[in-house]
């Protein structure tokens, strides 16, 4: 999965995506029923650094391989739904990585 630049953005969209089910599932129930804000800050930046990186992974990427502009720009969404990178992973870049040589 790591030997290509489609592999190791599928590897960080599963790791965005976590990161946003960490935070939006458990970090803000804790800070808003619980009063206690101490995950939200642990885990706001981790994620927004994981963002940041999908969005400007998938740009470079999308923008070398001449990727149709509706995929870049699914594969984009994706990381602002829950869930979505997950479905981006499975239904875009996984057959995207399978059509590309050393994948």
């Amino acid at each position: 999965m790591l030997k290509s630049p489609i592999g190791r953005l599928r590897l960080l969209g599963y790791a965005e995506g976590l990161s946003l089910l960490l935070l939006i599932g458990v970090a803000v129930p804790l800070k808003y029923f619980y009063h206690d804000p101490t995950l939200v800050r642990a885990l706001g930046p981790v994620h927004g650094a994981m963002f940041l990186l999908f969005i400007v992974n998938s740009l470079r990427i999308g923008l070398e391989d001449r990727w149709p502009a509706a995929t870049l720009g699914k594969v984009l969404l994706s990381c602002v739904v829950p869930f979505g990178t997950f479905y981006a992973d499975h239904v875009l870049l996984k057959p995207l990585q399978k059509n590309t040589p050393n994948s």
